[in-house]
């Protein structure tokens, strides 16, 4: 059962791999939209072209809170092989450096002296946000050491590519110095959807510890159909939440329909810390944001390889001045439903000319496609390709020489040949013109001598 699942996971991979290939990689297109986003930062990534279709202070540092809780079940993941079979033991003197901080638990005090699955504390610390299976976990794959823990963590966010993240604790407890931004919590939250067990423990909404009675039970509203009221959305799937008084309200989630989906990361939402005066602004603009991307946006081929998009000077060429420039491949991006041709505009970067021989597909230069339709706030970058000559174009012998002669002759160092061959021809002229002077000189004197 085990290899045949293997099999299966290893195949989708495959398949996503290879369907992930026939796109560009797009840059932020930012679409307008009426969507009034509370969150102070925002970012919404189409995951299946890894095109950013709305972004607001994407890059700003801000608290993450409990969305840390991402980057900590990395860390475990990359750690631990078997989360079923690895026994954790429970210390009280772990536990005891959480007092008076406030902190989300998952009742994991009533295993002290005893040992729990690493996939129970996963559990705990992912569905009801248990800073107390943070800490436990941390020190159980630092080896003791919460701090080597998390210099483990810094350090996967550096290869991860983040530039605006530093990590001080496992829980996401706030210090002045534990940040990271909605750019790079996605890029973390993508890395993490590719671990085991991952989806299917931030997606779920109830669960039970071996050997307790009562359920963790998510803080996700927006996924949770029976306690999530006017927050649940039916499309929704995971992933963290977060929430202190400095962070406000954090929440990292996925909304999937029609074969499309969309990662979200929505920081620094407003938080009363009166429960009956809060509102949960980042699951609302997840919901608003997830509806307009579904509904709104699509799929589509904006330019074809097929489809000429300039056209070249060429050199050496006999009866041939020019070449027609297509893009590489086909250019996919995520764009507006309403979008037409005329929206989309083509800036090209090649040189002011190239020489024969040219093959057909050879990269020449690059095109940056931008999407210029109203509906967005200014022109956008969709992709950038390469752009590859249409046909074959032979060199002609005959140019070529004539084109080397004339940059032989035209070349500096020949000038400079040319030049010292003058200055010494002058020399030799100066120097011959003052022996034949000398010369004669002596001729009159000798004969001058002979007379006496």
């Amino acid at each position: 059962m085990k290899k045949k699942l293997f099999v299966l996971i290893s195949a989708m991979l495959v398949i996503c791999t290879v369907f992930s290939a026939a796109f560009i990689p797009a840059d932020a297109a930012n679409y307008k939209n009426s969507v009034k986003v509370a969150s102070k930062s925002a970012l919404l990534i189409n995951m299946d072209t890894g095109q950013t279709v709305y972004e607001k202070a994407a890059d700003a540092k801000r608290y993450p809170a409990s969305t840390t809780k991402i980057m900590t079940y990395i860390i475990v993941a990359e750690h631990v092989n078997n989360f079923k079979r690895t026994l954790v033991p429970i210390k009280q003197s772990v536990l005891d450096k959480l007092n008076g901080t406030g902190s989300s638990l998952a009742n994991v005090a009533t295993h002290v002296g005893q040992k729990m699955t690493v996939l129970d504390l996963l559990y705990s610390m992912m569905v009801p946000s248990g800073n107390d299976a943070a800490m436990v976990l941390a020190d159980y794959v630092g080896g003791g050491d919460i701090n080597k823990f998390v210099s483990m963590m810094n350090a996967k966010a550096k290869k991860l590519g983040c530039k605006n993240t530093h990590f001080m604790n496992p829980d996401g407890l706030h210090d002045k110095n534990h940040y990271t931004s909605a750019r790079d919590l996605a890029k973390m939250a993508q890395y993490a959807l590719s671990l085991p067990e991952f989806s299917k423990i931030t997606n779920t909404t109830t669960y039970y510890v071996q050997g307790e009675a009562y359920p963790l039970v998510t803080t996700n509203y927006l996924i949770d159909a029976n306690r999530g009221a006017n927050y649940y959305y039916q499309y929704a799937k995971g992933i963290k939440t977060g929430t202190t008084d400095e962070a406000g309200h954090c929440l990292v989630t996925v909304g999937s329909a029609d074969g499309y989906s969309y990662l979200g990361v929505f920081l620094k939402s407003p938080y009363n810390a009166d429960p009956a005066k809060d509102v949960y602004g980042t699951m609302i603009d997840a919901k608003e944001l997830f509806r307009w991307s579904l509904t709104k946006l699509e799929l589509n081929q904006v330019a074809s390889a097929q489809t000429p998009m300039g056209e070249e000077k060429i050199n050496l060429a006999w009866g041939k001045n020019s070449v027609q420039l297509v893009p590489e491949k086909n250019i996919n991006a995520i764009v507006p439903k309403s979008f037409k041709e005329s929206d989309i505009k083509v800036e090209t970067k090649v040189p002011e000319s190239i020489d024969a021989p040219v093959k057909k597909g050879d990269v020449v230069g690059k095109a940056i496609v931008y999407y210029n339709g109203s509906e967005v706030n200014k022109k956008t970058k969709l992709a950038e390709v390469n752009l590859v000559s249409s046909e074959s174009v032979d060199r002609s012998g005959v140019l070529y020489v004539i084109s080397v002669v004339q940059n032989i002759i035209t070349s500096k160092w020949f000038l400079v040949v040319i030049a010292v061959i003058v200055v010494l021809l002058i020399i030799y002229i100066i120097i011959s013109s003052v022996i034949k002077r000398r010369n004669r000189r002596n001729r009159r004197n000798i004969r001058r001598y002979r007379n006496f």
